[in-house]
């Protein structure tokens, strides 16, 4: 099957995804290869998300819809089925039948004062 772009700049490719979750689904890919976002560099960020952030605002007059969904699987154990940076964007209408990102999680934990300041701060120690 041939790629259905939509729009291109120097660094990512906006196209039709051929598995869409909903009519419009866009797939923007960058054009180098990274497997996960951490490993763009700044140019490839902001050619990324620019696009990005054209294909939501596109998407949205085009089809008549309010809102998107913008998902990004970083890593094999987070989704990703491909091993290459791509961004889903994903028109979203009040009876789609999907829900927000809180129920991709059936088991939902649950932790305490404590248990939050601890994983700050492993996380603050890191940045």
């Amino acid at each position: 099957m041939e790629a259905r772009i939509i729009d291109q700049n120097n660094e990512a490719i906006a196209l039709l995804d051929v598995y869409p979750l909903s009519a419009g689904h866009i797939l923007v890919v960058t054009r180098s290869h990274s497997s996960k976002i951490q490993e763009l560099g700044p140019e490839d960020m902001i050619s990324l998300f620019g696009l990005v952030s054209k294909m939501a605002m596109v998407l949205e007059i085009s089809l008549n819809v309010k809102a998107t969904l913008i998902a990004i699987h970083n890593g094999r154990e987070a989704g990703q089925e491909i091993n290459h940076v791509h961004v889903h964007v994903i028109p979203r209408s009040n009876d789609d039948g999907a829900g927000p990102v809180h129920s991709m999680f059936k088991d939902r934990i649950f932790l305490d004062e404590n248990e939050m300041d601890k994983i700050m701060f492993k996380i603050k120690n890191h940045v």
